[in-house]
């Protein structure tokens, strides 16, 4: 499965049901990662990475080939730890946006992406994305 195809099985889906479990397994054995967004403050990981992080009012998470990127557990600030600094400099970033306007989420990356958009009762709620972990150097 490409990350075009999932993004389009994906779009149009109601906030609380963006994927199945058949479809997280398919989107991990393809090497894909579904990013969307929960409530006010969180980031949704689905497929070859399964996590969350928060982001309340948005925020960046970080992204190397091997998944998501946090800090060691010597460290208790990220933002003034040395070994995270530079592991962060070689990772690739997702901005996740809160409300833009039209979306309550909207994630921006330099990641080669395909998107999707999440509705709540009929509005747009998330605009997410479809990336390839390979694709991430």
């Amino acid at each position: 499965m490409t990350k075009e195809e999932l993004a389009t099985k994906l779009n149009g889906r109601e906030y609380g049901e963006e994927i199945t479990p058949k479809e997280e397994a398919e989107a991990k054995a393809s090497g894909l990662v579904v990013i969307f967004g929960a409530s006010d403050d969180l980031m949704e990981f689905r497929g070859a990475i399964n996590d969350e992080t928060g982001v309340y009012e948005g925020g960046i998470v970080y992204l190397n080939s091997d998944g998501l990127l946090s800090g060691p557990d010597c460290c208790d600030d990220p933002d003034d730890c040395p070994f995270f600094k530079k592991e962060a400099s070689k990772a690739k970033v997702v901005e996740a946006i809160w409300n833009d306007g039209i979306y309550s989420w909207v994630y921006e990356t330099k990641i080669p992406h395909a998107t999707f958009d999440i509705m709540e009762d009929g509005e747009k709620y998330c605009r997410g994305i479809v990336l390839k972990l390979s694709e991430i150097s």
